[in-house]
């Protein structure tokens, strides 16, 4: 009995194989979603946090805006952001990510309820 053995596909050179890109758009889906991951209690009535994203090469700069309770650690909640978009980018993305600015467009305060309540003095 005779096996025969299969030639191995031939090998093509890295720089024969070409690129591949991926759109500015879904790093920036990346970004905001590791931004919701990053936020342990988003406000209720909250906008989901939105991200652009500009790359050149292969470095990624971010700039996430998002929307925070009040009263709480603002700056505790940005590092966290900044720290998930960075690890999130660099392992889905590959990556680096050598800026992550955080807009905070608003902040939801606790205090206040309803539109009828904000008119009194309590």
């Amino acid at each position: 009995m005779t096996v025969s053995s299969t030639a191995s596909p031939q090998r093509i050179e890295p720089g024969e194989r070409g690129a591949t890109r991926i759109a500015d758009r879904v790093v920036a889906k990346i970004a905001a979603q590791a931004a919701r991951e990053a936020l342990q209690a988003p406000p209720e009535d909250g906008a989901a946090p939105h991200a652009t994203v500009t790359v050149h090469q292969d470095a990624a700069r971010v700039r996430v805006s998002l929307e925070l309770g009040y009263p709480s650690d603002i700056g505790a909640q940005c590092g966290a952001v900044r720290r998930q978009v960075a690890e999130r980018v660099r392992a889905l993305a590959g990556m680096e990510v050598p800026e992550v600015a955080v807009q905070i467009e608003r902040l939801h305060s606790a205090h206040t309820g309803t539109a009828a309540d904000r008119g009194r003095i309590q």
